[in-house]
C-alpha cells in the first residue's frame, strides 16, 4: 500500500512539471531548436548525402553536445525557480519525501528528452527507406543517449539546487557536463600521458557513449551511466535536506553521517566498476552479423591448437592521439582471444621504447620498427615514432600486423576518424596463416580423419623415354611420406595394361584419358596419380614437364592440402605487361593498365605468384588461376589456361573487350578495344562475352572534364557527372545462391561488357552472379568522355534490359583443343613442312591419323584396343629418314575432360581493380574499392571452399550504401524530414493545450462535506 502511495505521488510529481513546462511556449521552444540544429547538422554540416552511407551515425556523433545545452536549459528552473520564488520551502510541506520530489523532476526532464528524441526517429526512419540500415548501431545510440541524457539531467538538478539564479545554473551545469564530455576527447588525452588519457577517457561520458553507438550494450558502461546518476542524485538528496538543517552543533552528526552515505555510496559504485573492468564478456552485440562478437569460425580456429600460440601487441606508451582510444580495444579483443584458446594463446602487451632489448628483436628479428608519426597541435608541431604493430608467432612461423593493416581512416570534411579496419578478420585470418605455415606434409595427413591413399596408374610399355624413370622417382618420394605418415598415407602402383580397369571406368571414375605419345594417336599411355581421403573429391596429377623428386613432392603435398582444410593455398595472377608509351616527343607516358592493389589485397591471406604462361604451361604448384585483362594472348597461353582449367584447377578471368588507355598525342585519357583475347576459348565453355559496353542509370557518377563558354573564352573545368559506363551493381543485382556476393553492397564495374550462357557441357552448372538494372543499354561507340546531351552519354545500341555481368561455372569442361590442334601440334607440323622442304623426298606420314572428329568415347575405345607393339608404314630405305627435334613431355599431356571439381568465373570488366580507378572510387564512395577487392577474396575463397573467413570479413570491412539518388530526390527526403519535426512540435503544442481545456476544475467541498471530513478525521 505504501509502496503504491509513493509511486502515486512521484508520478503527481511528474505531471506538476510537465504542466508547468507546457503551461508556456518554453518547452516547445526548447525541443525545436535543439530539433532544428540537430537535423541541420546531420545534412548539412556531416554531409549526410555526400556520405551515401546507410547509418544514422551523424545523428549520434553530434548528440552528445547537443543534450548538454538542451538538458542543461530545461533543468536550470527545477530548483532555482523554487528558490527564488519562495515555493521551496512550500514543497517540503508537502506529505513527500525529498528522493520523491527529486525523482519527480528528474523523470519529468527525461520524459521531455525522450520526446524530442522520439521526434528524431524520422532519420532513421528515412535512411531505412532508401537504404538497408543495420537497426543494432540506432537500437544502441538511442540507448546510449537515454543514459547519457539521465547523467546529465541528474548534474543539472544538483545545481540547480544549489542555487537560486537560473542563468548561473545554466551555466554550471553545461560547464559540467562539458567537462565530463570533453576529458575523453583528443583536445585532452593529447596533453597527457598514455596511462592518464586511459584514466580519462574511462571516466568520460563520450567514450562511452561511442562504445554503446555502435551496437554494444556493455555491462561496464551501464553501470558507469547508472551509477554517476546515483551519485549525483544522491549529492542533489544531501544539498536539498541540509537546506532544512541548521548550522548548531546538535545536527553536525547528522550531516556528517548523511556525507559519509554519500562517500560510501560513491565508493562502492567505483569499486564495483573496477571489479567489473576486466570482464569483457558480459555485453550484448545488437548489431546485424554480431559484428563485436567473436565467430564460431574464430573458436574453433583457437580450439583446435596444438602448440602455444604467442600474441604480442608492440604499444608505445606515448602514441598518436587518434591511435590511442583504440589501444583498450586492442587489449580487451585479446584478451578475449585468450579465454577462447584455454590457455595455448599468450597475450603480451610491451612497450619497446622503454625497453631496448625487447626493441632490439623486434627489429632485427621481426622487422618491426617504429612509425614515424606527426602530431600537430596549437603551437607547435611534432614527430613522434610510435609503436602500434602485433606479432603472431606460431611454432617456426611468425607474421606482423601494423598499423596500417589494423585500421581505416575516414575523412568527412574536416573530420577525421580512426578506427579499426576489422579486428577479428585480421586477427583470424593471420592465426590461420601462421598455424597453415607450420603445417608439413605430416600434420596435413595428421588432420585427415581416414587418412590419404594414393595410387599411380601408368602403362609402362608405352611410356616414352623421357618418363621411363618416373614410376621410380613418385615410388621414391611415395615411400619417404609413407615412412613419416604413421599408417595415414598408403601407396598403391596399378599397371593399367594388366589390370583389371578399363579406359572407360579410368574417365568414368576420375576424369582422366589416355595421353598421346605423338600426334599420329598410334600410341597412348597413362601415368596419373589419384589421391583420395574419405568423402573428399579425388585430386588427379596428370604428366606434366618435369618429374624430379621436388616437383613431385611439391604436386603431392599441393593435392593434400587441396583435400584437407585450413591450408595456404596458392594464387597465380597473371597481368597485361606494363609497358610505358611514348609520347610524341619520345618522352615515356607511364600505362594506366596497373592492378598491383588487387595483388597486394590477396597476398594477405594467399600466397601469391606472378605467373608466365608464354610456355603453354601453368607453373606447378598453383591451386587457383586468375587472368586479369587477357590481352594479346598466344595459343600458348591459352592452352596453359584450358589445360590448367582440365587438370580440375579454378580459374577466373577478367574479360573485357575494352581498356584504360592514353593517347600518346594529347596525352588524354581514352577507352580502345583489346585485341587478341580470351572470348573464343570462353565462348567453347559456355560464356559469350558480348560486343559492346554496358550503359546503366545506376551507375557511379565520375569526374569529367567540361568545357564552358564565358563571354567567348573557353574555359575547362571537372565537375562530377553521371557516369553510365561506371555501372552500380547493389544487392538487389547480386546473387544470393553462391557466397561470393551474399555480403557485399555494392560493386562498381566500369566498362564492362554484357556476357550470356550458351550451350553448357552436361554436367556443367552455371550461375548468375551480378546484372546490371533493367534500365540498362550497350553501346559500341564508346569513348572516354560522354555526351552530356544523350541520356546514356553515348549512342545506345537495343532497348533497355538487364544484362549479364558476372557468371560462375562448375563441372566438367571439355578442353578448347579437343577439335583442334594445340600450339605444340601446329609447331610440330611447322617443323615437318620446313624438313619437308629441305629434303628431296618427302617423308611417308602414317595412314591412320586419327579424324579431328573424333569423340572420346572412340578414342578411348581405340586406346583399349591399341598394343606396344603398333608399327607405321617403312619410310623408303633410298631416303634418309629426317632427325626431329625431340617434343617435351608437356606438349603432347593434353587433356580432353577436366573432373567435375573444375571452375570459372567470369566477369564482363576488368578495370574495375585497376589502381587508378580503385582510388577514384574509394575518393567518390566509402568502402567501393574495398567492396571490389572483396569481391575478388570472396571469389577465391568459393574457388578453395574456404568461405568461412568471409563470414567474418563481411561483418566489418564493407558497410551500407544509400539506394541511388537523384539531387531532387534527395531535396524531397530532407524536405520531409524537416517538415515531420516542424509538424510534430506544433502538434505536441496542440495536443497538450486541448488536453489541459478537457480537464475538469477541482469541485469544492461544501461546508456540510467539510465538517463530516473532520469529524471522521
Amino acid at each position: 500500500m505504501r509502496r503504491g502511495m509513493t509511486m502515486k505521488q512521484t508520478i503527481s510529481m511528474i505531471r506538476k512539471e510537465l504542466d508547468s513546462y507546457f503551461s508556456s511556449p518554453m518547452a516547445l521552444i526548447f525541443v525545436g531548436v535543439f530539433l532544428a540544429v540537430t537535423f541541420f547538422t546531420f545534412f548539412w554540416v556531416n554531409s549526410f548525402w555526400l556520405r551515401g552511407l546507410a547509418d544514422v551515425r551523424p545523428l549520434f556523433a553530434n548528440l552528445p553536445v547537443l543534450m548538454i545545452f538542451l538538458i542543461s536549459a530545461l533543468t536550470m528552473r527545477q530548483w532555482s525557480e523554487e528558490q527564488s520564488d519562495g515555493t521551496l520551502e512550500l514543497l517540503f510541506t508537502l506529505p513527500t519525501t525529498t528522493i520523491q520530489l527529486i525523482l519527480g523532476k528528474f523523470f519529468a526532464v527525461l520524459v521531455l528528452v525522450m520526446v524530442a528524441l522520439a521526434f528524431t526517429l524520422v532519420l532513421p526512419i528515412t535512411v531505412s527507406l532508401v537504404g538497408n540500415p543495420d537497426w543494432g548501431p540506432i537500437i544502441g545510440g538511442y540507448i546510449a543517449s537515454l543514459l547519457l541524457a539521465s547523467v546529465y539531467i541528474a548534474i543539472g538538478l544538483f545545481v540547480s539546487s544549489r542555487t537560486d539564479n537560473q542563468i548561473v545554473a545554466l551555466i554550471i551545469s553545461a560547464l559540467v557536463c562539458g567537462a565530463f564530455h570533453i576529458i575523453g576527447t583528443t583536445l585532452i588525452t593529447n596533453l597527457v600521458s598514455g596511462d592518464i588519457a586511459n584514466l580519462l577517457r574511462a571516466i568520460s561520458t563520450s567514450a562511452r557513449f561511442e562504445s554503446i553507438q555502435r551496437g554494444v550494450i556493455d555491462l561496464r558502461d551501464i553501470v558507469y551511466y547508472l551509477g554517476l546518476t546515483v551519485i549525483f542524485l544522491a549529492l542533489n538528496v544531501i544539498s536539498l535536506e541540509g537546506k532544512r538543517w541548521g548550522k548548531g552543533s546538535q545536527l553536525s552528526g547528522y550531516r556528517l553521517n548523511s556525507r559519509l552515505t554519500v562517500g560510501l555510496l560513491a565508493g562502492n559504485l567505483l569499486a564495483l566498476s573496477l571489479l567489473i573492468a576486466p570482464v569483457t564478456f558480459a555485453r550484448a552485440d545488437l548489431t546485424a552479423d554480431r559484428q563485436y562478437t567473436l565467430s564460431d569460425v574464430t573458436r574453433n580456429l583457437l580450439g583446435n591448437l596444438n602448440e602455444p600460440l604467442l600474441v604480442r601487441a608492440y604499444i608505445s606508451e606515448r602514441n598518436h592521439p587518434l591511435l590511442e582510444p583504440l589501444i583498450p580495444q586492442l587489449v580487451d579483443s585479446l584478451q578475449e582471444y585468450a579465454v577462447l584458446s584455454d590457455g595455448k594463446m599468450t597475450v603480451e602487451v610491451v612497450d619497446p621504447i622503454t625497453n631496448p632489448e625487447i626493441e632490439t628483436e623486434a627489429n632485427q628479428t621481426y622487422g618491426i620498427r617504429p612509425t614515424p608519426l606527426q602530431i600537430a597541435s596549437r603551437a607547435s608541431s611534432e614527430l613522434l615514432n610510435v609503436y602500434f604493430d602485433l606479432l603472431i608467432r606460431y611454432g617456426d612461423q611468425a607474421e606482423t600486423l601494423n598499423f596500417g593493416q589494423l585500421i581505416q581512416v575516414e575523412q568527412v570534411g574536416g573530420d577525421v576518424r580512426v578506427s579499426f579496419r576489422n579486428l577479428e578478420y585480421d586477427l583470424t585470418s593471420t592465426i590461420k596463416r601462421v598455424v597453415s605455415g607450420f603445417q608439413n606434409i605430416d600434420a596435413v595427413l595428421a588432420s585427415l580423419d581416414e587418412g590419404a591413399q594414393m595410387t599411380l596408374y601408368y602403362t609402362p610399355t608405352t611410356l616414352p623415354d623421357a618418363l621411363k624413370e618416373a614410376p621410380v622417382t613418385i615410388q621414391t618420394v611415395a615411400d619417404d611420406i609413407t615412412s613419416k605418415a604413421g599408417g595415414k598415407f598408403t601407396y598403391e602402383v596399378v599397371n593399367v595394361e594388366n589390370a583389371n580397369i578399363s579406359p572407360r571406368e579410368l574417365f568414368d571414375q576420375y576424369g582422366i584419358r589416355p595421353i598421346a605419345t605423338d600426334f599420329f594417336g598410334t600410341q597412348n599411355y597413362y601415368l596419373h596419380l589419384v589421391i583420395k581421403a574419405g568423402d573428399k573429391d579425388p585430386q588427379v596429377i596428370f604428366p606434366s614437364g618435369n618429374f624430379s623428386e621436388g616437383e613431385i613432392r611439391t604436386q603431392i603435398e599441393s593435392s593434400l592440402k587441396r583435400i584437407s582444410s585450413g591450408f595456404v593455398q596458392v594464387v597465380g595472377i597473371w597481368t597485361p605487361p606494363n609497358i610505358p608509351q611514348q609520347d610524341m616527343f619520345g618522352q615515356q607516358i607511364p600505362s594506366l593498365s596497373q592492378y598491383t592493389l588487387v595483388s597486394r589485397y590477396l597476398s594477405d591471406n594467399y600466397e601469391l605468384q606472378t605467373v608466365d604462361l608464354s610456355t603453354g604451361e601453368a607453373p606447378t604448384g598453383i591451386d587457383i588461376l586468375i587472368v586479369v585483362a587477357p590481352q594479346n594472348m598466344t595459343d600458348y597461353e591459352r592452352f596453359a589456361i584450358d589445360q590448367f582449367l582440365m587438370r580440375g584447377g579454378s580459374v577466373m578471368v577478367l574479360a573485357s573487350n575494352y581498356r584504360l588507355s592514353i593517347d600518346p598525342m594529347s596525352q588524354t585519357p581514352l577507352i580502345e578495344p583489346i585485341q587478341g583475347t580470351l572470348n573464343e576459348l570462353l565462348a567453347h565453355y559456355g560464356v559469350t562475352v558480348e560486343e559492346g559496353v554496358v550503359l546503366d542509370k545506376q551507375n557511379q557518377d565520375f569526374p569529367i572534364p567540361v568545357q564552358r563558354n564565358v563571354g567567348g573564352i573557353t574555359v575547362q573545368e571537372i565537375r562530377l557527372l553521371d557516369y553510365p559506363p561506371f555501372v552500380d551493381i547493389r544487392q538487389s543485382g547480386m546473387s544470393r545462391d553462391l557466397p561470393i556476393t551474399n555480403n557485399i553492397p555494392a560493386v562498381i564495374l566500369a566498362w564492362a561488357s554484357p556476357l550470356s550462357i550458351g550451350e553448357l557441357g552436361e554436367d556443367v552448372t552455371s550461375t548468375t552472379l551480378m546484372t546490371s538494372t533493367s534500365n540498362a543499354v550497350t553501346t559500341t561507340q564508346i569513348t572516354f568522355e560522354p555526351n552530356q546531351n544523350l541520356e546514356y552519354g553515348f549512342v545506345p545500341t537495343g532497348s533497355a534490359q538487364k544484362y549479364t555481368l558476372a557468371v560462375a561455372l562448375q563441372g566438367s569442361f571439355s578442353s578448347y583443343f579437343n577439335d583442334k590442334p594445340s600450339p605444340f601440334e601446329s609447331a610440330f607440323t611447322a617443323e615437318q613442312a620446313r624438313l619437308a622442304e629441305a629434303t628431296p623426298e618427302a617423308v611417308v606420314l602414317p595412314e591412320s591419323t586419327p579424324s579431328a572428329e573424333a569423340t572420346p568415347e572412340s578414342t578411348i575405345e581405340a586406346t583399349a584396343e591399341a598394343t606396344p607393339e603398333a608399327t607405321t608404314e617403312p619410310i623408303p630405305t633410298n631416303t634418309p629418314a629426317p632427325t626431329a627435334t625431340p617434343l617435351p613431355v608437356s606438349a603432347v599431356s593434353e587433356i580432353e575432360q577436366s573432373p567435375p571439381t573444375a571452375r570459372l568465373i567470369v566477369v564482363g570488366s576488368a578495370e574495375f581493380i585497376n589502381d587508378n580507378l580503385l582510388q577514384l572510387f574509394e575518393q567518390a564512395v566509402q568502402d567501393a574499392a574495398t567492396n571490389n577487392l572483396t569481391l575478388m577474396q570472396n571469389s577465391v575463397e568459393w574457388f578453395t571452399e574456404d568461405t568461412e573467413l568471409a563470414t567474418i570479413r563481411a561483418r566489418g570491412v564493407t558497410s551500407r550504401l544509400l539506394n541511388p539518388l537523384t539531387d531532387a530526390e534527395k531535396a524531397q527526403w530532407e524536405f520531409i524530414n524537416y517538415a515531420v519535426a516542424i509538424a510534430g512540435v506544433i502538434g505536441l503544442g496542440i495536443v497538450w493545450r486541448l488536453r489541459k481545456r478537457a480537464e475538469q476544475p477541482f469541485e469544492l467541498l461544501t461546508e456540510s462535506q467539510t465538517e463530516e471530513s473532520d469529524e471522521q478525521n
